[in-house]
């Protein structure tokens, strides 16, 4: 019988402590959402591009809940 090779190439593992990146797309709809809470007045785009990533950023940072166990006696 042949012998088999070890596969050389290492497998990725993410770590469970590895962050969350919001994507460009998660971003622009959350810029627009903060841009029509303000009236859509026009000129902080940077600023409604910024508090939007830092929304999102804080939002994945929190400890998600677990839904409780449903209950036997129904």
């Amino acid at each position: 019988m042949p012998k088999t090779k070890a596969s050389s190439t290492p497998k990725v593992r993410k770590s469970p402590t590895a962050k969350y990146q919001p994507t460009r797309e998660e971003i622009a709809v959350r810029a627009y959402e903060i841009y029509l809470e303000r009236g859509c007045t026009p000129g902080n785009e940077l600023e409604d591009w910024t508090r939007a990533e830092r929304e999102l950023l804080e939002k994945s940072q929190k400890p998600r809940r677990k839904p409780a166990p449903k209950s036997l006696a129904a």
